[in-house]
């Protein structure tokens, strides 16, 4: 498998959107229950590119997986964090895609200045869990009974992975981006 990391455009819409309609449909992976138009994921690509960023893995120049960031929460204190997913083809879970992409896209955070990233996993997602594990992710929460979706309540954990390795102040000294 040759697998390729790029920067996402909005012309890769459709293909993400088309990898993310059976986790909404089938699952609660996500805990979204309508899947994304083609111009729904469009805006959302870009906006993720703007601050944090969005990328594709390619095989043969066809789009199988994506990982984006997005903020942590809206209170100013919290812009050097990042709230980070990655959705891959289902027949590509463990293969070392997700891997690859979640690697190539911490790089990009950290370069832009983030400091600590966040990720969400329904329970139970035995793939996820050891993903978010040996990327150095470290469980810091579930919500328990968070999310209704497909006849039943499920739990939420939350993991952490710091992009920085000092408590030294941001770049900018705390001013802002």
């Amino acid at each position: 498998m040759s697998l390729t990391i790029r920067a996402a455009r909005t012309t890769d819409a459709a293909a993400c959107a088309a990898i993310y309609r059976p986790y909404v449909l089938d699952t609660a992976i996500t805990f979204e229950t309508e899947p994304p138009t083609g111009a729904e994921m469009s805006a959302r690509i870009d906006a993720a590119n703007q601050e944090h960023g969005w990328l594709v893995a390619e095989i043969d120049g066809r789009v199988v997986g994506y990982a984006y960031a997005g903020p942590f929460a809206v209170r100013p204190a919290y812009r050097w964090s990042c709230e980070v997913s990655v959705y891959l083809e289902t027949g590509l879970r463990r293969t070392g895609a997700g891997r690859a992409l979640y690697e190539a896209l911490l790089t990009r955070l950290r370069e832009r200045g983030y400091r600590v990233a966040v990720a969400k996993m329904t329970l139970p997602n035995d793939a996820s869990v050891g993903l978010h594990t040996a990327l150095d992710f470290e469980r810091v929460g579930v919500h328990r009974r968070i999310g209704w979706k497909n006849g039943a309540w499920h739990d939420v954990a939350v993991v952490q992975r710091a992009l920085a390795a000092d408590d030294a102040p941001p770049e900018d000294g705390g001013s802002g981006r």
